[in-house]
């Protein structure tokens, strides 16, 4: 299995943020890195009436639309998310991938925490079991919980290598194959 980390918080937290930048270092440091964002509000994976969305209504499980420098693969997985399963198939090649969300997920998590203007918010760590909390609040926090400043990036994409190596010892990029 490919391993995977999710960064979760509420809403407005800096989530995407962080998993840029750590996929930023990551990928400096010769990991390649696939990213997943938990989007619960999307109900479409296409535009009805484009032609891949006439594939998918033809009963195409996957429909790759590609063109000269990217490309999109739309599927419709019903009512089951099962991302889980479906890890290894679609990030194929990857030698980890980051989640933003998906905070029941079966992942090692890693929070992001900010108050913003809800000063009584408190941190998901205690309700969720988080390994670390990114964040440059005063917050209690579980014991055991690493903590991390709001811009240590280099330190959670440390903290992200001894995450993965504990989940798969084989998860080291193999230079044989980088480009």
């Amino acid at each position: 299995m490919i391993p995977a980390v999710a960064f979760i918080g509420h809403h407005e937290s800096g989530k995407t943020r962080v998993v840029v930048e750590v996929t930023k270092r990551l990928a400096e440091r010769g990991y390649r890195v696939g990213t997943v964002k938990h989007a619960p509000e999307l109900e479409e994976v296409d535009v009805p009436g484009t032609d891949s969305a006439l594939h998918l209504e033809a009963g195409a499980v996957r429909t790759l639309l590609r063109g000269e420098t990217a490309s999109a693969l739309y599927f419709e997985h019903g009512e089951t998310d099962d991302l889980e399963s479906e890890l290894d198939a679609l990030f194929a090649g990857c030698d980890l991938v980051l989640i933003e969300g998906y905070k029941a997920g079966p992942w090692p998590k890693i929070e992001v925490f900010r108050r913003g203007r809800d000063l009584r918010r408190e941190p998901l760590a205690g309700e969720i079991d988080v390994l670390a909390v990114v964040t440059d609040e005063h917050a209690a926090l579980p014991d055991g919980v690493r903590q991390f400043g709001a811009r240590d990036f280099d330190r959670i994409a440390d903290f992200v290598e001894t995450v993965i190596a504990d989940l798969d010892d084989d998860c080291a990029p193999d230079e044989a194959v980088l480009p």
